[in-house]
């Protein structure tokens, strides 16, 4: 993103939802946006998607100007959004339906992934017989077999109970692995971030802005055992010292 900005007309006047930003995230890297409900992190997700124009500035993926356009990105929310009258398998090849990919031919590249990454023997079930563990992973199998370079996940753990949330932040961070994608998370959940991340940008609000980014200096693989560990603590102390302050102290601090 290159000095991304958008501004609302309101009754009241002009609101300034998001001030100049500029992201530059690396090719295959882990980056997460951490700040509090109403800094921006979902409007540069719907500016990079193509669904919200920018007032001003771009988008660039891989050097090609993408500002405004749709399908250049995999883009999953919080919730779900699982088709409950298709199957599991149905479910996950949608993306590649809506590329042109023939039925068949996606359901047979399809169904290596559900076996290997934990969906093997629900191919054939419905959305409602699943956990939400489990619809979260197929959700996640849709998005990134939407064959995108770049994946954008806003908060897809955020619902799930302490225990499941932990299965699936190793669980995604196998398969990031395996499939070498970008990948851009949203989360308030500061220790999440600090776990999965190469990157942390801190927002702010009033207007929604970066105010901090922090590299995240830990080895990979990262056993859970990772959190107790000084420089895991460091991190995330100074994460939420800086969503601690006020907007104009938290300038000053980045």
């Amino acid at each position: 993103m290159e000095d991304v900005s958008v501004t609302f007309q309101t009754a009241d006047g002009p609101f300034h939802a998001l001030a100049p930003v500029t992201l530059n995230i690396p090719r295959g890297r882990f980056v997460s946006l951490i700040g509090p409900s109403g800094c921006g992190k979902s409007t540069i997700f719907n500016v990079v998607a193509g669904l919200q124009s920018p007032t001003r500035g771009r988008v660039l993926i891989d050097g090609i100007d993408a500002t405004g356009s749709i399908g250049q990105v995999g883009y999953m929310l919080q919730k779900d959004l699982l088709l409950p009258w298709r199957t599991v398998l149905d479910n996950v090849i949608l993306g590649m339906e809506v590329r042109g990919v023939p039925v068949a031919e996606a359901r047979d590249h399809a169904r290596p992934y559900l076996q290997r990454y934990g969906l093997g023997g629900f191919e054939n079930r419905h959305p409602g017989a699943l956990s939400g563990g489990m619809r979260q992973r197929a959700a996640l199998l849709r998005t990134l077999l939407f064959d995108s370079d770049v994946i954008l996940l806003d908060e897809p753990f955020g619902a799930l109970d302490a225990q499941t949330k932990a299965q699936m932040q190793e669980w995604l961070l196998k398969i990031w692995t395996d499939f070498g994608k970008t990948v851009v998370f949203v989360t308030h959940d500061v220790e999440e971030a600090v776990y999965l991340s190469d990157d942390i940008h801190v927002m702010a609000t009033r207007p929604g802005r970066v105010i901090a980014h922090i590299p995240v200096d830990l080895p990979r693989p990262r056993p859970r055992s990772v959190v107790t560990t000084p420089g895991f603590v460091a991190l995330k102390q100074r994460c939420l010292a800086l969503l601690g302050h006020p907007a104009d102290e938290e300038s000053e601090a980045a």
